[in-house]
């Protein structure tokens, strides 16, 4: 049977096949990086929305790294069980939950500053390149996410 390069079912020309295929590759790329952390990838992504702007609601974290609250609360347990976070109402409100780093999770910034430029070394592409795909992945995530709002309110763009 001959391929149909034109085929528009080909898994090779499937952009949900190429971003699921790379984000397992990439992720194993992080992995050995992060285990010497004591961290898992998600957890990577807590923290770092926390360095960035600690103390954060456990709301504005899953906005910040797009994991609803279910996903995310089993992380900030394991996060707080291992001394870098602490959990606690907010004195306003004790419907929310304010998440800050301890002195370990601070600490712990210094060896996460090493995380990205071996990532860039081991995947041996420019970081010129990655900026470029990053900015790229953005904007389809933002149209994704606008697609599916679209969707859940019945209309179709």
């Amino acid at each position: 049977m001959e391929l149909d390069i034109e085929d528009p079912l080909r898994l090779d020309r499937q952009v949900c096949f190429a971003l699921a295929v790379a984000n397992r590759a990439v992720l194993a790329v992080y992995r050995p990086l992060l285990e010497p952390m004591g961290l898992t990838h998600p957890q990577y992504l807590v923290m770092l929305a926390l360095w960035g702007e600690a103390p954060m609601s456990v709301k504005d974290i899953g906005e910040a790294i797009q994991l609803d609250s279910p996903t995310l609360s089993p992380l900030l347990k394991r996060l707080e069980a291992a001394g870098l976070i602490t959990r606690r109402r907010d004195t306003h409100d004790e419907r929310n939950l304010i998440v800050d780093l301890t002195a370990a999770g601070r600490e712990l910034r210094t060896a996460a500053e090493r995380i990205p430029p071996a990532v860039v070394e081991r995947l041996g592409v420019s970081l010129a390149d990655l900026e470029d795909l990053r900015d790229v992945l953005n904007r389809v995530n933002t149209a994704a996410r606008r697609a599916a709002a679209d969707t859940a309110k019945g209309t179709r763009r």
